[in-house]
């Protein structure tokens, strides 16, 4: 279970609290622009745009979340429901496995727009990486004007303007935003009084927002993120990204999954992509972390990872 949240104000800011009950070998993982992207039944890419994010261990870049050098970020989401990958190959689209995703169309594109352009043209085929199962998976892609959600459907990839900047998990997209029609009342300001010529007036700071879901559910992450990202100052950076971030992360022992197992936000990170940022802060380490595409070799041809 994970949020996103893309922030479209002053500054473009994008972030993201993975919620996970395991490590999955995270890293900061660098894809400078001349390493050999090697896809399952696509041509290999031998030059595309450098990204920089966190991904686990291999010889793919495989993100969970990223950016590249021209600000385009993206992110993976887990989606166990809903998600349907194609079977076999198509004959008339690019056909891109879940794990290349996020590489496929951030070493592509520049701008949403032409990431929507490529995905119109993509199927997302049931393939592996190496041994591995298949993550079931949708994504969000967002730049400073644009912000859309892609996720793999029975009959192929469906593409969703988002409006909101918020993803989390299931349900659909779609479902998501018809939910946030029961919160049109939320207010972030003191509240009025609606009972005509009764005398009355709230006794505590908080009340317009009384209903905001509070529970570690998708749809309340959902609510909760974008209640807060549309009530956030024009102003704000990259601080009060991590601050909306800790209103919807979960506190380990607070929410186990199915098998038992505590699922908890093992980091969270805000990625500036205008100034080639990556700033992380993890659930044992609350010191932010930064990691800088511009100080990273970009014309390399080899996998730059910094372990964690």
């Amino acid at each position: 279970m994970c949020t996103v949240l893309a922030f479209q104000g002053n500054r473009f800011l994008f972030g993201r609290n993975m919620d996970i009950e395991y490590s999955f070998g995270e890293r900061i993982v660098v894809a400078p622009r001349a390493y050999p992207l090697h896809f399952c039944a696509e041509k290999e890419q031998h030059s595309h745009y450098a990204m920089l994010g966190m991904a686990a261990e291999g010889d793919f870049p495989l993100y969970a979340e990223a950016f590249n050098e021209r600000g385009l970020c993206a992110a993976g989401l887990n989606f166990p429901v809903s998600a349907v990958y194609s079977e076999s190959l198509s004959k008339t689209k690019h056909n891109v496995a879940p794990h290349e995703m996020i590489a496929w169309v951030l070493g592509q594109c520049e701008t949403v727009l032409q990431a929507q352009e490529l995905l119109n043209n993509t199927c997302v085929v049931a393939k592996p990486y190496k041994n591995f199962p298949i993550a079931p998976l949708h994504w969000i892609f967002a730049d400073r004007t644009r912000c859309i959600v892609a996720e793999p459907r029975e009959g192929g990839l469906r593409i969703y303007e988002n409006p909101v900047g918020v993803l989390t998990n299931e349900p659909a997209f779609d479902v998501h935003l018809c939910n946030l029609n029961q919160y049109l009342n939320l207010t972030a300001r003191f509240p009025e009084n609606r009972f005509g010529n009764i005398d009355l007036s709230a006794s505590f700071v908080g009340a317009g927002a009384v209903g905001l879901p509070g529970d570690a559910s998708s749809p309340s992450r959902f609510v909760r993120a974008a209640f807060g990202l549309h009530n956030s100052g024009e102003e704000e950076g990259i601080p009060q990204i991590f601050h909306l971030l800790s209103s919807v992360e979960m506190v380990r022992g607070s929410v186990f999954t199915k098998s038992g197992k505590p699922d908890y936000t093992r980091y969270s990170c805000c990625i500036d992509g205008e100034e080639g940022l990556y700033c992380l802060r993890s659930y044992d380490a609350l010191q932010v972390q930064t990691f800088s595409m511009r100080k990273e070799e970009l014309n390399g041809n080899k996998l730059v990872q910094h372990t964690l």
